[in-house]
């Protein structure tokens, strides 16, 4: 259970660390002198990178497994978080945004993790849970980035250092979550990868193969592809855009729109662990089919819902 809850706690504050700029955009946009085809660019470019981030990071748990991937991930993925504040124009605006969305790898690992650790009959509950716990840090950094922000602020300094000063520590949190992860955790139920095979329990590095060609040639890869990317990409737009969006439309404070922004990614408390139920009770009940029949239904009432 260690691994379980070290893995979610890593979610969670990668996407603390991911989306911790985006209910201080409104300051951010007049600090900076943003337009809003400026501010659409990096929202975009925190985003876009994660599709060769994860396909990396997946690619590396399979070779050095999930503790030293994730580890490395947190401490490097703290740098931009936390070097965020260092930019003066649009331009290092922008890079400092791309470097920060390779921390949306985070979700690979985490669901690699869980997968590894838990048996086939409770795997899409704990997949569910660790996800769902893990999305919820996009909603919470919503609500209290803009209290760290007003803690800053309450010390003299004025907005324009405040916003900069309080993105140090979601950085710094990652930073800690990632010694942590590299302390308190370990690959596998059995041991470490390099353990495991220097035992002869587990293939060698150089055994690893994965055909990228081969997975992208399967249409059920890329139903998955279009599911999910409809799915997750409206979150993670929301993610982006929601306290901005409050704030000019409906003329809210900072804080007031952070608040409201941050009640969409706290449905993630609930909603993926009981789809995780749901999923594993119809795959029990009736196997991959009852799967794929759930999945089938839910999407169908999403659709209705939108």
């Amino acid at each position: 259970m260690r691994a379980f809850h070290m893995s979610w706690f890593a979610f969670f504050l990668a996407f603390f660390g991911w989306f911790g700029i985006a209910p201080l955009m409104v300051i951010v946009r007049e600090d900076l002198d943003l337009t809003k085809t400026q501010i659409g660019n990096t929202i975009i470019a925190s985003v876009a990178v994660t599709i060769v981030a994860r396909l990396v990071i997946g690619w590396l748990s399979d070779r050095v497994g999930p503790r030293r991937a994730y580890t490395w991930l947190l401490i490097v993925g703290s740098i931009p978080v936390m070097g965020i504040g260092l930019a003066q124009n649009y331009e290092s605006f922008l890079l400092f945004r791309l470097a920060i969305g390779v921390i949306g790898a985070s979700f690979v690992i985490t669901q690699y993790h869980t997968s590894v650790m838990f048996a086939p009959n409770v795997v899409g509950t704990a997949n569910a849970t660790t996800a769902g716990w893990g999305n919820l840090g996009g909603g919470v950094t919503q609500m209290v980035m803009p209290l760290l922000l007003a803690g800053v602020l309450m010390l003299g300094v004025g907005e324009t250092v405040g916003w900069r000063l309080a993105m140090v520590v979601p950085g710094a949190a990652l930073l800690l979550m990632g010694l942590a992860y590299a302390r308190f955790t370990k690959d596998a139920p059995d041991g470490n990868f390099d353990e495991l095979r220097e035992r002869g329990e587990l293939a060698p590095v150089e055994a690893t193969k994965g055909s990228f060609r081969e997975a992208a040639s399967d249409p059920r890869v890329w139903a998955l592809f279009v599911i999910y990317g409809a799915c997750f990409g409206i979150e993670l737009t929301i993610n982006n855009v929601a306290a901005l969006y409050y704030h000019d439309h409906f003329g809210l404070s900072v804080g007031m729109a952070g608040l409201i922004a941050g009640l969409f990614g706290l449905m993630n408390l609930f909603a993926r662990t009981l789809g995780g139920i749901f999923g594993d009770f119809a795959g029990v009940r009736f196997g991959l089919r009852g799967r794929v029949m759930f999945l089938g239904i839910v999407l169908c009432l999403e659709g209705v819902a939108l």
